[in-house]
């Protein structure tokens, strides 16, 4: 049985620190900023039950990214949820249609670079201190 924590690390490559670092965490929060206005400003104003499910994802999607929780994961959900809405004939007006595939190519680029080493991501998934013992392995000395 494949453990989700071995699966979700498999999705990282690095978790960057120092300034590719911070560069991750301001992209992130860029995005989840945009994702949590659009999200929650459609759930205000409630109408069509898609429209309604499209801005939940977005919503929910905008908290997980803040926190940098399954980041590769929440990056394609929230990429997919704002193709839909961009394309949706019940979503937002037409002018509002390039800032939603704006905010899908930025979500799959979160996705793919991950979530950086300012993140929930990174403190379960993250990089791991091993200590090797030397000395096993090796037989005693007379």
């Amino acid at each position: 049985m494949l453990e989700l924590g071995c699966f979700l690390q498999r999705l990282f490559s690095t978790f960057p620190n120092s300034w590719p670092g911070v560069g991750l965490l301001l992209l992130r929060l860029c995005l989840a900023i945009a994702l949590l206005y659009f999200g929650i400003d459609g759930l205000s104003n409630p109408s069509e039950t898609t429209v309604l499910a499209q801005d939940f994802i977005a919503s929910a999607g905008g908290i997980f990214l803040l926190v940098g929780l399954w980041t590769p994961v929440t990056g394609a959900l929230a990429a997919l949820d704002e193709i839909l809405t961009a394309f949706s004939r019940y979503s937002s007006p037409r002018e509002h249609t390039w800032i939603h595939i704006f905010l899908a190519v930025l979500s799959v680029s979160v996705a793919m670079l991950g979530p950086g080493s300012w993140s929930i991501d990174a403190r379960l998934f993250g990089r791991k201190r091993f200590d090797i013992d030397r000395t096993r392995g090796k037989r005693p000395s007379p």
